[in-house]
């Protein structure tokens, strides 16, 4: 090991616990608030570190947003993790048993809350921020999804990643404009209900019916 490890650990170590803390401080904020609207500052404070160390680790507020976002709403990747393989499942089975099996309704009423969601429809801005997490979510889970299965080649696991979190973006829309940013059994079996149809469409295509 050479003299230079220990000094580079501890330097990634600080790196690690200012991001944690950074990331700790602003779902702090959007908890609190329901908002993602907080200063540099603002954040800065609550994370105990200075603005250079925020802007170190992000480029702007609505990266460290969306960085949030992608905690709140990662436990569908940790899902896939745990799911067991199977020597006959496909990527696809692999996949829809994540969706249906992972409980996204308590995240996504948070994303919607925390996005302004007493308005009845999202600003540009939120749009794009929620497209963002979902796509921040394709990333975790192509990359999972590529270990488990290794002889498949990038594009088909980026294509079908792809084709599932885009659908899930836009049965997430659907749900919320159908059901508002509310966790109760009627919104969770509605939830349900668009998950399946989602897969349907995904398993046998998309032809008029």
């Amino acid at each position: 090991m050479s003299p230079s490890t220990p000094a580079v650990d501890r330097r990634a170590d600080i790196k690690n616990r200012h991001r944690r803390a950074i990331l700790d401080a602003a779902a702090a904020i959007m908890r609190e608030r329901e908002s993602s609207v907080f200063s540099v500052d603002e954040l800065a404070a609550r994370a105990n570190v200075s603005r250079r160390t925020v802007f170190n680790h992000f480029a702007s507020i609505d990266d460290v947003v969306i960085a949030v976002f992608g905690i709140e709403l990662g436990a569908v990747v940790e899902r896939l993790a745990t799911i067991p393989e199977g020597p006959g499942s496909s990527m696809f089975d692999d996949l829809a048993e994540t969706v249906r099996s992972t409980d996204l309704v308590p995240p996504m009423v948070y994303l919607t809350r925390v996005l302004g969601g007493d308005e009845p429809e999202p600003t540009p801005k939120q749009a794009l921020l929620a497209a963002r997490t979902f796509t921040e979510i394709s990333t975790g889970l192509a990359a999972e999804m590529q270990r488990r299965h290794p002889g498949a080649t990038a594009l088909r696991v980026n294509l079908l990643v792809g084709s599932l979190t885009s659908g899930l973006l836009v049965i997430y829309q659907q749900w919320f404009t159908e059901c508002g940013a509310f966790d109760t059994v009627q919104t969770r079996s509605h939830w349900t209900e668009l998950v399946e149809t989602l897969l349907e469409s995904l398993r046998t295509g998309f032809g008029a019916r």
